[in-house]
């Protein structure tokens, strides 16, 4: 499965084609799908263009991608710590959500992660638990009631130097071996990103591209939205696959 990741926490000022809105986010969805993107995951963004959790903003991003995009296209959302520090607030926001994405990723060395967790599986969204490299993440996982309740684990390597990004997914990989009863989802990000997308075909995992992890083609040329990624990552898909 090919996973688009439209923006993440990015700003305005990084990519000049960063969609914000929901009407961008819209737009970008339908390209990226067009282009063979099987699952979007987009950070809702407030009228200063920062991250949020805010109902009335998840709603709008939510239900603009939701009606521009083929039905059975799944959305989800961020709950990252870098929006709404404190646990509680994140969970009690998540309890809040009036339109409700597919699924939400939730980041395992965060603080709360699981009480966020939770409050997801309690409204019927899909939990995505992102495991970074570098972190505690995998060891908090590994012991967690909830490594049997996910909808999948996003492998998420934060090596960002081209030359190493691939040891260290693999590593990470490893290192989630004993509680690989999900789906695995490997990513990176900027200079790793094409490394481990290289690696999770190979491996048979899912993957994910988008201006959320990387700006740039695989030839190093600016990417000129998440449609041209996404069909840059299938042809490599292919490549690696065969």
């Amino acid at each position: 499965m090919l996973q688009v990741c439209l923006n993440g926490a990015r700003k305005r000022e990084e990519c000049r084609s960063l969609p914000v809105s929901p009407s961008e986010l819209a737009a970008e969805a339908v390209r990226a799908v067009a282009a063979g993107a099987e699952d979007i995951h987009l950070h809702p963004k407030d009228a200063e263009g920062l991250d949020s959790l805010e109902p009335q903003v998840v709603a709008q991003a939510v239900t603009a991608v939701r009606r521009a995009v083929p039905r059975g296209v799944r959305i989800g959302v961020t709950t990252g710590a870098w929006a709404v520090p404190d646990p509680a607030e994140r969970a009690a926001l998540a309890r809040a959500w009036s339109v409700l994405p597919d699924h939400a990723s939730v980041n395992w060395h965060e603080d709360g992660a699981e009480q966020v967790a939770e409050a997801l599986l309690e409204r019927g969204v899909g939990v995505e638990a992102g495991i970074y490299s570098g972190t505690e993440a995998a060891r908090r996982f590994r012991a967690s009631p909830f490594t049997g309740r996910v909808l999948r684990v996003l492998a998420e390597v934060t090596d960002t130097k081209a030359a190493t990004a691939d040891s260290t997914a693999l590593a990470l990989v490893e290192e989630l071996g004993p509680v690989r009863s999900a789906p695995v989802l490997l990513h990176g990000e900027d200079g790793g990103a094409w490394p481990v997308l290289r690696v999770a075909a190979r491996l048979g995992l899912d993957t994910r591209v988008g201006l959320e992890d990387v700006l740039v083609l695989p030839d190093g040329s600016v990417a000129a939205d998440n449609g041209a990624l996404v069909r840059a990552a299938r042809r490599l898909l292919v490549v690696e696959e065969e």
